[in-house]
C-alpha cells in the first residue's frame, strides 16, 4: 500500500469505509485484515479490534492474531465485521465468509472490499499471470497470491448465508499504471467512470446485512400503539 496506486486505493477505501461504518451502532466490531486500513475509526461502537492472518507479518495496531476461517469468538456475538480484501488472501474465501456470518448477531452488518477483475487492473493483473507463466519476465500488477473474486459471486455467497446486500459501491476508475504523475493524468476518469462506466472500477465495497428467517424485530410498546391509533382513525370521503 506504499506504492502509488496502493496509496490512491487506500485514500478511496478509506473514505468508502469511513462513510458506510459511521452511522452503524453496537457494541463488538472486528477489522479482519489490512492493517494500513484504519476501517472502524469512523465508528462509535465501544469495542473494536483490528485482527490479522496470524500467518502474515506482524503489524502496528493489531490486537488479534488469528485465521480468518476459525474465528475465536462465540455465536452472535459481533454486531460489524469488516473484510478488507480479507476473502481474496484466504484459502478457502467462502469459509471465511461463513465464520463471519456465524459470529454476527441478527441484523449485524459485514462490509467487504476486493479488487475488480473486470477492470482495468484485473486485465493487467491476468496479462502480467500470463506472460509470467509464460517467462516472459513481466510480473503481475497486484500480488499474485490475491484471489480475484468478481462483486457478483460475492452477492451470490452472501445470499446462500441469508444476507441481504445493502449496497455495492465501485472506485479507482483510473488505468493500473505505476507512476503517480500517471495516476494524476487520468485523475479525470473518477469522475466520468461512474457515470459511464459504473461497475468496471478496479476495486468495489460491498454491505450487507445479516437476516434470519422468522424472526420478527419487536417495537417499543409506544410506537405500536401510536401506528394503532393512527390505523383506527377514520377517514372522511367526499361525496361524488
Amino acid at each position: 500500500m506504499t506504492s502509488p496506486p496502493g496509496s490512491y486505493l487506500l485514500a478511496w477505501e478509506q473514505e468508502r469505509f469511513d462513510e458506510l461504518v459511521a452511522d452503524l451502532f453496537g457494541y463488538h466490531a472486528l477489522q479482519l485484515g489490512l492493517p494500513a486500513l484504519q476501517g472502524l475509526r469512523a465508528n462509535r461502537m465501544p469495542h473494536r479490534w483490528l485482527a490479522q492472518n496470524a500467518a502474515a507479518p506482524l503489524q502496528q495496531g493489531t490486537a488479534l492474531l488469528l485465521d480468518a476461517q476459525a474465528l475465536p469468538f462465540g455465536e452472535a456475538s459481533l454486531d460489524l465485521v469488516l473484510m478488507p480484501h480479507t476473502l481474496e488472501t484466504s484459502g478457502a474465501p467462502h469459509a471465511a465468509l461463513r465464520e463471519a456470518a456465524r459470529v454476527l448477531v441478527p441484523q449485524g452488518r459485514v462490509v467487504i472490499s476486493g479488487f475488480n477483475p473486470w477492470s482495468l487492473w484485473g486485465l493487467r493483473q491476468r496479462r502480467g499471470q500470463l506472460y509470467q507463466r509464460l517467462g516472459a519476465g513481466v510480473q503481475p500488477f497486484l500480488p499474485d497470491a490475491l484471489q480475484l473474486i468478481t462483486p457478483g459471486r460475492v452477492r451470490d455467497w452472501l445470499q446462500l448465508l441469508d444476507f441481504e446486500v445493502e449496497s455495492v459501491s465501485f472506485g479507482c476508475f483510473r488505468p493500473a499504471v505505476r507512476s503517480a504523475p500517471w495516476l494524476q493524468h487520468w485523475a479525470w476518469m473518477d469522475d466520468t467512470g461512474p457515470r459511464w462506466w459504473p461497475v468496471l472500477g478496479a476495486a468495489y465495497v460491498v454491505v450487507a446485512v445479516k437476516r434470519v428467517l422468522g424472526m420478527h424485530l419487536l417495537q417499543p410498546a409506544w410506537r405500536a400503539q401510536r401506528q394503532k391509533a393512527q390505523a383506527s382513525v377514520p377517514v372522511a370521503r367526499r361525496g361524488n
